[in-house]
């Protein structure tokens, strides 16, 4: 069936767009959300009268795609994750933990536009990432990931005592164990 877009559609395109969809999408979530209208020669002609307004909308989100693509060149990210002695991260650095990164220092990007190699970065060291923006333009971060130095503090007294109470348990249990090896052997005796 097709539609036009009414409104933009990230999963499906922008407004004033003609689309080709399943009967049911259309019918059940398109056409009630105001999002899609029905394919029709008077609504053709609407969206036609609206056409520089559509355009107008376009060529100002192209304009703002370029000024965020010259600012996210510009930047660099740090990000300091929690990482062993050989440099492996602990966790990874996905495209959410670069998208938190960017929303502190005001850029609100979703994570579905942050492209990284792999699943995420797993190591020390600089990488880059790729952030979608309006049509084919793309912007691309430098990310360099610090590790953070983790203490450990084991205090070697608390564990030991917990073994030796465990220890002094289980010799307490394995000698309750043979009194009862020896009742049984006396109870079998006393009952005929």
């Amino acid at each position: 069936m097709k539609v036009i877009l009414n409104k933009d559609l990230a999963t499906l395109g922008e407004e004033g767009d003609v689309k080709e969809v399943a009967k049911g999408y259309a019918r059940n979530f398109l056409f009630p959300r105001g999002i899609a209208l029905p394919f029709t020669p008077g609504m053709i002609k609407k969206i036609e009268a609206r056409r520089e307004e559509i355009n107008a909308k376009k060529e100002q989100k192209r304009l703002d795609a370029r000024g965020l693509r010259e600012k996210l060149d510009a930047l660099e990210l740090s990000i300091t994750m929690p990482a062993g002695a050989n440099g492996k991260l602990y966790g990874a650095v996905t495209s959410q933990t670069i998208a938190d990164e960017l929303a502190k220092r005001g850029f609100v990007i979703e994570r579905k536009r942050i492209e990284l190699a792999g699943s995420g970065i797993k190591n020390v060291g600089k990488y880059k990432a790729a952030v979608k923006l309006y049509e084919n333009q793309s912007a691309e971060i430098v990310i360099t990931i610090i590790a953070q130095e983790i203490k450990t503090e084991a205090p070697a007294a608390k564990p030991a005592q917990r073994r030796s109470r465990r220890g002094e348990n289980r010799q307490e249990a394995g000698e309750e164990n043979s009194s009862e090896v020896k009742s049984p052997d006396s109870s079998a005796a006393q009952t005929p």
